[in-house]
């Protein structure tokens, strides 16, 4: 009787690995649908930021990566700074608030890079 419960045992051990694993997938799954909802608010305006001239003229390059919120009618309407130089900063996030993107049922969190060369 010892040996049939063992075996037993790891079936449900291992029914449990199996739920687990679909749990998992079904988490997975359901953040990239969440992802890919993000990624397809379209852009309708999006200008470039201007180099700053004093920026330029140190030759100074680098990237600034910010985090903003669309609201529901495409207008950005929150920027947060995540990294990058000072100089640069003023001017990417000058350019991020003049976007609009096409109207959502919710708010949309996205996270832009704009790089930065002389």
């Amino acid at each position: 009787m010892c040996g049939v419960r063992a075996i037993r045992s790891v079936r449900f051990d291992s029914r449990n690995v199996i739920a687990l694993a679909v749990r998992l997938m079904l988490l997975a799954l359901a953040m990239a649908t969440v992802c890919c909802a993000q990624e397809e608010r379209k852009v309708i305006r999006n200008p470039t930021p201007a180099y700053p001239a004093l920026a330029r003229g140190l030759n100074l390059f680098g990237t600034v990566k910010i985090k903003a919120v669309v609201s529901p009618d495409g207008q950005v309407k929150q920027v947060e700074v995540l990294g990058g130089h000072p100089l640069l900063v003023n001017a990417a996030v000058d350019a991020v608030k003049q976007w609009k993107y096409a109207p959502a049922k919710t708010e949309t969190p996205i996270e832009l890079e704009f790089r930065f060369h002389p």
